[in-house]
């Protein structure tokens, strides 16, 4: 079976990044490292980690560091059995939000398929206790698709989130290859377009990774089909292999092919959209959310 494993092109100039520097940056980090919390900007290896630690941005990471699911881009650990939640978690994040000053955070979590409700009941102390601390922060949730379970979206959902994201990953050919068999490009819409109807005015985001193989009509209708569902943001990033274990990159995009499927996003009818090498779901998402809708 082919796995898409083996060598690779060289990465592009445009994809070099400058190795993360200062005082911000390092204050983050010794935050984070003092209370135990996780962000996915290091567990995925993220890019931009420098770029939107100077600037107070931040994904942390709930539920632990190690996802139920097996996805073959993705960096971070897998078990079938993780480790039990921890409970002071909800307190953890709430206090690091109001110490660092945040009026925007990211929450991403790992697949919790172990656990009856996929962790939602946890998912919901950790944002409601957030709120309660910092009333006025929004709230973003890189959201796991909780196997379409209605009653865990539900308890989700209800809490009081400001933007509802859920990754398309990449198109719908690919899928099988590319993300974990519980995983699947349906279901992620079946999750955006269930959101939709059941809190409209809540915002929904999603993200497409390139460089696996697909082809322009593939991403264009990708784009077309997010946008069916109510997609409301929507960033595009370049695909990279995080280790030689992982699927490897079939191409590079240019930032000008970027642009290109920035606009045709755009004339879809997306209200915001993000596209370029180095774009990550949640790469300055509260700049993102403000500059779409202030």
């Amino acid at each position: 079976m082919n796995n898409g494993r083996g060598p690779e092109a060289r990465k592009p100039a445009w994809l070099k990044t400058k190795i993360p520097t200062g005082k911000t940056y390092f204050e983050i980090k010794r935050s984070l490292r003092e209370s135990k919390l996780h962000t996915v900007c290091e567990e995925a290896k993220c890019p931009n980690i420098g770029e939107c630690w100077n600037t107070r941005t931040a994904t942390f990471m709930v539920m632990g560091d190690t996802c139920t699911r097996a996805c073959r881009f993705c960096h971070i650990k897998t078990s079938s059995t993780p480790p039990s939640l921890d409970q002071s978690e909800a307190k953890e994040v709430a206090s690091n939000c109001k110490k660092m000053g945040l009026n925007y955070v990211v929450l991403t979590m790992v697949n919790r398929d172990d656990l009856p409700d996929g962790g939602a009941s946890h998912l919901e102390q950790v944002i409601s206790k957030t709120k309660e601390e910092v009333p006025k922060i929004k709230i973003e949730l890189l959201s796991g698709d909780f196997k379409f379970n209605k009653k865990s979206l539900n308890t989700v959902i209800e809490s009081p989130l400001t933007v509802f994201a859920q990754n398309i990953e990449t198109v719908e050919r690919l899928t099988n290859r590319v993300r974990d068999a519980r995983a699947g490009y349906k279901q992620t819409l079946d999750v955006l377009n269930y959101v939709r109807t059941q809190k409209p005015n809540l915002v929904t985001k999603s993200s497409i990774m390139l460089g696996l193989g697909e082809s322009d009509d593939e991403i264009k209708q990708t784009i077309k089909d997010l946008k069916s569902v109510g997609v409301k943001l929507l960033t595009i990033g370049q695909y990279m292999r995080p280790t030689p274990k992982h699927l490897t990159v079939k191409k590079w995009y240019s930032p000008e092919e970027f642009d290109v499927l920035n606009e045709f996003a755009l004339s879809e009818g997306l209200a915001g959209v993000v596209s370029g090498p180095l774009i990550r779901s949640s790469y300055k998402a509260n700049e993102f959310y403000e500059n779409t809708f202030s």
